[in-house]
Order: C-alpha cells, then sequence, then structure tokens
C-alpha cells in the first residue's frame, strides 16, 4: 500500500516526546512544511513534493526579548486559522507564536508558573478551532488565544479549567464540517478526555474518564473521539455522548501519535514498538455505529517513534519521526 521515500535529513535529532513532528502543506503537490522539537531547538524543513528541493531553517527558544533561551521546547505545531496561518512552539517558560515559514515571532506568553522538566512528556499541547488558538499546560489549564487576521494583537481571551493533570494533546474536528456540535477535545495524563465547543465563551459538552492510563494523542473526526494510550490502546468514543464504538489493542508498547487524513478517514498511529499502522474509519450515521479495518503496518526498525503525520488529506503520504534520529522518514501510497 506504501512504499518507502527518500529520508528528509534534520540538523539535529527528535526528542523523546508525544507527537513530535508537525506537518503544514502549502498548495497542491507544492511544498510541505516540517518541524520536529529537539531540546530547545525546532528543525524546521521545508521539502518540495517531489523531495528533490530542501531549505532549512532552526528556530531556538525565547523569552520575551531575549534572544535565545536553555529552556526546553515541549512542542512545536501549526495553527490553521481561517485567515493565516501561525507556527507556535511551547516551552518550559512560555508560548511563542511565529509566521508560519518561521521569520517572524508575533507573540510571546510567559507561563505564570514554568514548566518543569518532569513535564517534558506530558504537559503542553497546541491545536485551533476558529480564530483561536489553544494550549494547554501542565498544570491542567487550556489557554485560549484570539488571534486577529493579520498582526501581533493576539489576546489571551480564556483560560479553561477543567483538567487536574497535565495535558498531552489536544484535537480539533479536523473534517471541516460545520455539523459537527463538538468541535475541540482535550486529553490529560490520567486519560481524561474533556469535549468541549468553542465559541466566545468555551462551553463543556462532555467529559470521558480515562481509568488511571495516561492519553497521549487524540484526534476527532466526524464527532469521534479517536485516543491513543499507554497501554497500546486505541479507542473510538463517540464526543458529545462518550459511547465508546470500539477498543482495539493496536500496540505493544506505548503510543506516541495518531493522526486522521480527514478525506478518507485513515487513522495512522505509531507507538515504542517500532510500528506504523494505517487504518480505515468507517461511520454509518443510519446506525449511529463506527467500524475500523486495519490496512497497513510498517516496522521501522530499531526505532523509538515519536511522530508520524499525514501529509496530506487523503493518507496518500505520512511522515515519521524517531529518537534520537536526525532524519524524517516518508512513505507514500504504491
Amino acid at each position: 500500500m506504501y512504499h518507502k521515500e527518500k529520508s528528509i535529513q534534520l540538523k539535529s535529532s527528535a526528542s523523546a516526546l508525544y507527537n513530535n513532528l508537525s506537518v503544514l502543506r502549502i498548495g497542491p503537490r507544492s511544498l510541505t512544511h516540517f518541524t520536529v522539537v529537539h531540546a530547545n531547538v525546532v528543525n524546521m524543513v521545508s521539502a518540495s513534493w517531489d523531495g528533490l528541493n530542501y531549505s532549512h531553517r532552526q528556530l531556538q527558544s525565547k523569552e520575551g526579548n531575549v534572544a535565545t533561551s536553555s529552556s526546553l521546547i515541549l512542542q512545536a505545531a501549526w495553527c490553521v486559522l481561517p485567515a493565516r496561518e501561525l507556527l507556535v512552539l511551547t516551552s518550559q517558560k512560555g508560548i511563542q507564536m511565529y509566521e508560519s515559514d518561521g521569520s517572524i515571532m508575533v507573540y510571546w506568553h510567559a507561563l505564570d508558573s514554568p514548566e518543569t522538566p518532569t513535564a517534558a512528556q506530558s504537559g503542553l499541547a497546541t491545536c485551533f478551532v476558529l480564530s483561536f488558538s489553544i494550549t494547554g499546560v501542565s498544570s491542567g489549564s487550556l489557554l485560549v488565544f484570539d488571534v486577529p487576521s493579520k498582526g501581533s494583537n493576539i489576546t489571551l481571551s480564556e483560560m479553561l479549567e477543567e483538567h487536574k493533570e497535565p495535558l498531552t494533546d489536544l484535537g480539533s474536528e479536523c473534517s471541516g464540517s460545520q455539523e459537527f456540535i463538538a468541535d475541540l477535545v482535550s486529553a490529560d495524563d490520567s486519560g481524561l478526555l474533556c469535549v468541549w465547543k468553542s465559541g466566545d465563551d468555551f462551553q463543556l459538552l462532555n467529559k470521558i474518564p480515562g481509568f488511571e492510563v495516561t492519553c497521549s494523542s487524540v484526534k476527532l473526526w466526524k464527532g469521534i473521539v479517536a485516543a491513543g494510550y499507554g497501554t497500546g490502546q486505541i479507542r473510538l468514543y463517540e464526543a458529545i455522548t462518550g459511547i465508546l464504538h470500539a477498543e482495539i489493542n493496536a500496540h505493544a508498547r506505548w503510543i506516541y501519535s495518531l493522526d486522521i487524513a480527514p478525506f478518507t478517514g485513515l487513522l495512522l498511529s505509531a507507538a515504542e514498538d517500532s510500528l506504523v499502522r494505517v487504518w480505515h474509519l468507517t461511520l454509518t450515521p443510519e446506525t449511529n455505529s463506527v467500524e475500523i479495518e486495519h490496512m497497513y503496518n510498517e516496522c521501522v526498525t530499531d526505532t523509538q517513534i515519536c511522530g508520524a503525520k499525514f501529509c496530506d488529506g487523503d493518507g496518500y503520504a505520512f511522515a515519521v519521526t524517531g529518537y534520537d534520529l536526525s532524519e524524517i522518514i516518508r512513505y507514500t501510497q504504491a
């Protein structure tokens, strides 16, 4: 189903962080941006679709007007808002927002309580809903930033305090449809999932218990929550009701990353067991059922996988990062 392409070299290796790969596609089959975190540096690579041309940029952790900082970066992610795209870096000391190419830092937000090194695995996550950029921190708080269509007048508009454990991941509704009430899900170190509806005031719609098992990666697609856990399991929940539609023993070890191709319903999972698997989700609204089918798996030998993302909305290609690897491994459909 997929075959391996030429790898993309990085300036430095990947840290062992959940979801340590972010992908932004610029135009159909033209340019793809990748980011991978290493300590206090973000490796950013822009690659042509054919893999022949690359450009590299490294962004360092900063603190306000200080040029560089030694504080660890815990995640780098693109927020694709209706009117603009931002690259958001979350570190032990604060949150940095850049223009999508990493050229200009447009906003800095200092955290009241700096993140500790023990929060490096579970503590920070970023996603977007409508015109909001949302970042979760190790205190369990969700910080909601209102982002204008241009300029640097970004404001902290709301703090959501439902979680009591460090945030691990956030997922926004990726189908692009406006028919689903829930448009944000947050996950924490205890496995608790909170389902939200965005707006001028964010509304908590549901809380799905995690039974004290860390949820390390979560996605929201067509009203269905896909959650990956430290047990190696994937669970599919109905976001509004919390009904469990499926539970799969997907991996032998800790899941580090999930992703969904919104146009096709392909689900990508990657874990410490060196396996990357592709699944297909099928929704049947008439019977309110969800089916999951295993489609493909790839063993990345001797690699502790820490990031995996589809490179397009159809799932035609995906990319993988591994702890201490100085490359991004790419696969495309045969």
